[in-house]
């Protein structure tokens, strides 16, 4: 039972306590697990291109280009402190004068910081590190190597020094040319104009914290007017928050509603999910979907980026298609063989099951049925393959109505008790590095609701921790799995060199992320 205080809190939220008891029940219900049926594989769910048709479909994307709104879509909310966890623990840890850095390294069993210590020069925040720490202590060269090391990280991380761990992905220092150094958020402004730009202009939303936003704000400020001389585009940048009415309430163990110190209920962020409604929130012909650590430096970009024409190339061909088709559907007489190449398109390039008794559908009802197939939004998602052990990605699953799609799954998601799943996912060839690109608009020109196309049921039950206390918390379906679970996908094979995420710091020492000399 809610409080009046409670029902004002869960109100000023814009959501109804009905919701939020939906919630609850969602919780102590538990997850419910994705249905399995088969891996999605080459040739089964993923295309595979060869390079002649790889070049017709960058060819028509290039002659689109010009006559579409394209908008780049990059989730950059996330803080950089888990970047930095061997880090944090090398702080609390070392103590430099009772040890070395090798010896901490094996009573630790920490190949990450040898790694780290021994490449600090190839960091692209080298010297602007270094810089700080002498500010701070002048003596910081003739220091003991294992304190100057420390001193170091202690700069990196503590909110007196360079506070990188405060800071988002997006503002951090990834690469380094000659003695310039540029952030994530950067090379995503410069990466939009190799592929998601029009008419010399580049549309890019971010979704940020709004402890953030200011710090995006300042780096814009910094660097918009020079960038834009030298790439001869307008930049045109908006951000956005997750919103509050996506937030969820969490539970303790034994399933009371979890409370502040002042007695209010805890809400929490929903997961990534929630960042469909900021999506639904935009109007562009063609969105592209980027993760803010997934990027390289520039003289790789340009083959990187031809990889993300060729998935756009696809969905415009695919969406005129659907668009042809939704017209005829619209006129008076369509004849019958007419709606069965319609079915096979949607079996065959949209990955649609059809029905079993379509065959016996009357006229009407199988051109109802074909119009609310196509008419759905659409996206076109690239796919890796797996280099180790599987884990999320593509899949055919069946739902509770007993109908089959392809859907990117979490491997969360996936009940690995059960032999048979287990047995699935030993099946699968690639996983989903987040690296999409979205249709959004009917084929009258109007936006979709694409609330309307989730997957309620997709939802995680996670166990967090707070003020050190473990509860439940509900996360919203995935946005590229159970938000887009009602849209037309269509998974295409790119190469792994288009994934170059940055989990932790030592992966800016990658070849994808370090400048040739």
């Amino acid at each position: 039972m809610f409080t009046e205080r409670d029902i004002k809190q869960i109100q000023d939220k814009g959501i109804t306590a009905e919701q939020v008891n939906a919630q609850v029940a969602r919780i102590k219900n538990g997850m419910s697990y994705s249905s399995l049926v088969a891996a999605g594989t080459t040739g089964k769910g993923i295309e595979d291109y060869n390079d002649d048709e790889i070049k017709d479909f960058i060819e028509l994307y290039e002659s689109k280009q010009n006559h579409l709104s394209i908008l780049k879509f990059v989730p950059a909310s996330g803080a950089a402190t888990r970047m930095f966890k061997f880090l944090f623990q090398f702080l609390k840890s070392f103590n430099p004068s009772k040890e070395s850095i090798e010896e901490y390294a094996e009573k630790h069993n920490d190949i990450l910081i040898n790694t780290f210590i021994s490449n600090l020069e190839k960091f692209p925040f080298y010297n602007q590190v270094v810089s700080k720490a002498k500010e701070a202590n002048p003596n910081f060269n003739t220091l003991p190597e294992g304190e100057k090391y420390w001193q170091f990280v202690k700069t990196m991380l503590d909110k007196n020094g360079l506070n990188y761990s405060f800071f988002p992905k997006g503002l951090l220092p990834f690469h380094k040319y000659d003695d310039v150094t540029i952030t994530a958020f950067q090379e995503h402004l410069l990466e939009s104009t190799l592929y998601a730009s029009s008419n010399n202009k580049s549309n890019l939303h971010f979704t940020v914290s709004e402890k953030h936003h200011s710090y995006f704000n300042e780096e814009l400020n910094r660097l918009k007017q020079d960038l834009e001389q030298k790439t001869n585009t307008v930049f045109n940048v908006s951000f956005s928050y997750q919103k509050e009415e996506t937030e969820t309430i969490a539970l303790t163990k034994e399933g009371a509603v979890f409370r502040n110190e002042d007695d209010s209920i805890l809400f929490r962020p929903a997961g990534h999910g929630a960042l469909l409604e900021n999506l639904n929130d935009l109007d562009n012909d063609l969105i592209f979907i980027k993760n803010v650590d997934n990027m390289v430096v520039s003289d790789k970009n340009i083959k990187v980026s031809e990889y993300k024409k060729l998935l756009a190339g696809i969905l415009i061909k695919a969406q005129e298609q659907i668009y042809t088709f939704l017209n005829k559907l619209d006129e008076d007489v369509v004849l019958e063989k007419e709606l069965l190449e319609i079915a096979l398109f949607l079996s065959n390039k949209i990955n649609v099951s059809i029905e079993e008794d379509f065959e016996d559908f009357t006229l009407e009802e199988k051109r109802a049925y074909l119009r609310g197939k196509l008419n759905r939004p659409i996206r076109v998602c690239g796919m890796v393959k797996n280099e180790g052990e599987p884990g999320g990605g593509p899949f055919w699953v069946k739902d509770k109505n007993g109908e089959t799609s392809l859907q990117i799954v979490e491997f969360a998601q996936i009940d690995i008790k059960d032999k048979a799943q287990q047995e699935i996912v030993k099946n699968a060839t690639h996983f989903n590095p987040t690296d999409l690109v979205c249709g959004v608009k009917n084929y009258k020109g109007d936006k979709f609701n694409l609330k309307e196309f989730i997957d309620p049921e997709a939802a995680f039950i996670t166990v967090k921790t707070q003020n050190g206390i473990d509860i439940k918390a509900l996360e919203l379906p995935g946005l590229w799995n159970g938000s887009m679970a009602h849209w037309n996908s269509i998974f295409v094979e790119v190469p792994l060199s288009t994934f170059n995420p940055v989990k932790t710091v030592n992966d800016l020492l990658k070849p994808e992320h370090q400048v040739l000399s």
